[in-house]
């Protein structure tokens, strides 16, 4: 098996959260070590996370407020199998998403 560390997304937000960051290839397990939300707008906004599979996803953050110029950094050891996402969106672009982890394959 390869183990691979890459960075799943990075960019900002849309303003429909549910949009596909990130899907699982085709005979691999990835685990998502860490997210970080940045929001570099001068008014506070709010982001929503999931993942899991297309249409079921569990909800990691729903509408959760961010701060005006802050960061938030989530830690966490979550296995996705193959064809899971991870889907995400921001009531402002001026949040962003840096998702990494894990690529087994």
């Amino acid at each position: 098996m390869a183990y691979t560390a890459k960075k799943l997304f990075r960019g900002a937000a849309t303003t429909t959260t549910t949009t596909v960051l990130y899907t699982v290839p085709a005979s691999t397990t990835t685990v998502v070590t860490n997210i970080a939300v940045t929001n570099t707008a001068a008014t506070a906004a709010t982001f929503t996370l999931g993942m899991g599979t297309a249409g079921a996803n569990t909800a990691i953050h729903t509408t959760t407020a961010i701060a005006a110029n802050s960061t938030i950094y989530i830690d966490l050891k979550q296995a996705l199998d193959a064809t899971n996402t991870i889907t995400g969106g921001a009531s402002a672009v001026t949040v962003s998403f840096h998702i990494s982890g894990v690529e087994i394959a």
